[in-house]
């Protein structure tokens, strides 16, 4: 496999000094060494892309949004490529891999709106025969930082609206799965993006920096964990730099006494353990309210827990893979060693069946009695350890819910139409769910959290996406001997 920088429409031949492995989560087998930038290449991409953005950025919307049509069908065509691409360097399973690359169809498709969301306002003769309009010119260059555990959806989340309003991108893909994001260049050279307009550069904390302070990249776009996210945010506002950062998420499900209880469980073994609960929307904990519920709740959710099947990304009867790293199983494993030694009662506890595997495999564990005092409450794990909280009514769920520094996303399951709306009213998370366990919206809806699961202001997908990564000027015209004056006034001009 050769896996490069994607620079000016093609993969990068020069050399580097540093370098770092890349591995199959599947074998925790090496893969390939893979090159990092050093500042003066970030400098090159970035100048690189600065030319190219703006022929781009002057290019008709009709023009950019063909490009945008054609890598549609690109991506649902090459769609089995980069499934295999995603699961030998994420490890999440295939089917997995391609429920993430039709979310990225979505992010391409509400892209092709840009023309509507980005069109400004005219009023007539507001006074003085001056008409005033506005209009939203792109930014220039954006630097897309993704996260390891959706290689094609969060890039095409974070760019697709970004070159559909004339933008040139610069992505840098999370160093453990560059793979797919030198695919995805290759791919929109082939739809008729311009040299230089889509562009990917690999490495690590030393890349970020070089582009957080380049004067030539105005907006960055991040997604990963909280403390990296801060980061970013402060330190590209720092350098009064546009930053949406996207965060680490703890999100809770609330369960009803009157909710449907197997379809709840259900609901919550996918949400919960799907990709090996590595997203940032994945339900971390489960709120069961009274004694009863959780208890009933538990016998149903045992079961189902220890039916789940762990495999290789191409094993076609693995509910779900590896994690990424052999870092990260250890900080799992830490994690829940640590959840115990705190005082919560293991209901199912998997990984030690996966003990003579030579990949990145950790088994799904269920943890009872966990409390908000808990070092497994409180931090976000990036693996297959779910928790229960259990509550006594839904005044409990709801302060516990809000008390939690993350608010990415919360669920509740009933069918009470007044504990429901209680619950969307009350609850401070980003994306609520009324039994729907992930409460990801569709592309023309913002995606983001509250708290800090979010810094800055900004949304991906939805028509925010498009202001984000716009300038608004507003002008105000007059022609010559149109309610014109030629006298002089040191008076604030009015519109009277």
């Amino acid at each position: 496999m050769y896996v490069s920088h994607f620079i000016g429409g093609e993969a990068y031949a020069g050399k580097t000094a540093r370098s770092g492995p890349v591995f199959n989560p599947s074998t925790g087998e090496k893969s390939y060494d893979l090159s990092y930038a050093d500042r003066a290449l970030v400098d090159h991409a970035v100048q690189v892309a600065a030319r190219a953005g703006k022929l781009w950025g002057d290019t008709s919307q009709a023009r950019r949004l063909g490009v945008m049509f054609r890598m549609r069908e690109l991506l649902i065509a090459n769609t089995d490529k980069l499934a295999e691409l995603v699961g030998v360097e994420n490890g999440k399973t295939i089917a997995d891999a391609k429920g993430e690359i039709g979310r990225a169809l979505e992010a391409i498709e509400y892209a092709t709106s840009a023309a509507e969301v980005t069109k400004g306002e005219y009023s007539r003769n507001v006074g003085g025969g001056i008409d005033v309009f506005s209009i939203r010119e792109p930014v220039g260059v954006v630097a897309c930082i993704a996260p390891f555990n959706f290689p094609v959806m969060v890039p095409m989340m974070m760019a697709c609206m970004a070159l559909a309003v004339g933008n040139a991108v610069i992505v840098k893909p999370s160093e453990k799965v560059p793979a797919a994001t030198f695919m995805l260049g290759q791919l929109w050279k082939e739809a008729g993006l311009p040299d230089g307009v889509w562009n990917a550069v690999n490495g690590d904390k030393e890349v970020v920096d070089a582009l957080l302070e380049h004067p030539l990249v105005p907006v960055i776009s991040f997604v990963g964990s909280t403390p990296v996210g801060e980061y970013i945010y402060q330190r590209g506002s720092s350098f009064n730099k546009r930053v949406a950062a996207y965060t680490g998420g703890k999100n809770h499900m609330i369960v009803m006494p009157d909710a449907d209880l197997e379809e709840a469980a259900s609901a919550f073994v996918s949400a919960g353990y799907g990709s090996a609960s590595q997203r940032c929307m994945a339900i971390s904990l489960l709120l069961p309210v009274g004694q009863e519920t959780a208890d009933r709740l538990i016998e149903i959710l045992i079961p189902k827990i220890r039916g789940l099947h762990m495999g290789a990304y191409n094993d076609p009867k693995a509910d779900f893979g590896a994690v990424v790293s052999a870092e990260s199983r250890q900080q799992v494993l830490a994690a829940m060693h640590k959840a115990v030694e705190d005082g919560a009662t293991v209901l199912v506890d998997r990984h030690h069946e996966v003990a003579g595997q030579t990949g990145f495999y950790v088994g799904a564990s269920l943890l009872d009695h966990v409390r908000p005092d808990m070092d497994i409450y409180r931090h976000e794990v990036f693996g297959p350890v779910r928790g229960i909280v259990r509550v006594a009514d839904l005044d409990e769920a709801i302060r516990i819910t809000n008390d939690h520094e993350f608010g990415n996303g919360a669920v509740i399951y009933t069918r009470s139409g007044p504990a429901a709306h209680r619950f969307v009213a009350e609850v401070k998370a980003g994306m609520i769910g009324v039994n729907v366990a992930v409460p990801v919206p569709v592309g023309h809806h913002n995606f983001g959290g509250l708290r800090r699961s979010k810094f800055g202001d900004a949304h991906m997908f939805g028509p925010d996406a498009a202001r984000f990564y716009t300038d608004a000027k507003t002008v105000s015209q007059r022609w010559a001997g149109v309610e014109a004056t030629q006298t002089v006034s040191m008076a604030f001009p009015s519109n009277g």
